[in-house]
C-alpha cells in the first residue's frame, strides 16, 4: 500500500502563504484523482483539492482563488501553494488518494493562521 508523508506546514499570518509537499512511498500512477484533505478541530475531514492524472483539478468553494494543487510525477510528489491564508485554513492537511474505500493516512502536516 503506498504511503504518504506531507510536510510543509507551519504557523503564518493571515494573508501568508504556505506550500505543503505530499511525498508518496510508490507509484500514484494507480490512482485516476489525488487530492489534499484537511481537518479542524471537532470538525470532519474535508477535501479541497484534487487533481487528476491528467492534470484536471477541482477546488472546494472554500479555497478556489486562493490555493494551487499540482504534482510531479516524475517525484511522484503532490504539491498545494496556499495563498491569501485565513484564520479559518488551520487544520491538519493530509494527502491522498480520492475515493478509496479505506484510505490509510499519513501524520498529516500542521497549518495554523494567525490573525
Amino acid at each position: 500500500q503506498v504511503q504518504f508523508v506531507e510536510s510543509g506546514g507551519g504557523l503564518v499570518q493571515a494573508g501568508g502563504s504556505l506550500r505543503l509537499s505530499c511525498s508518496a512511498s510508490g507509484s500514484t500512477f494507480s490512482f485516476n484523482y489525488m487530492g489534499w484533505y484537511r481537518q479542524a478541530p471537532g470538525n470532519a475531514r474535508e477535501l479541497v483539492a484534487s487533481i487528476s492524472s491528467g492534470g484536471s483539478t477541482n477546488y472546494a468553494d472554500s479555497v478556489k482563488g486562493r490555493f494551487t494543487i499540482f504534482k510531479n510525477n516524475a517525484k511522484n510528489t503532490l504539491f498545494l501553494q496556499m495563498n491569501s491564508l485565513r484564520p479559518e485554513d488551520t487544520a491538519v492537511y493530509y494527502c491522498n488518494a480520492v475515493g478509496l474505500l479505506s484510505p490509510s493516512w499519513g501524520q498529516g502536516t500542521q497549518v495554523t493562521v494567525s490573525s
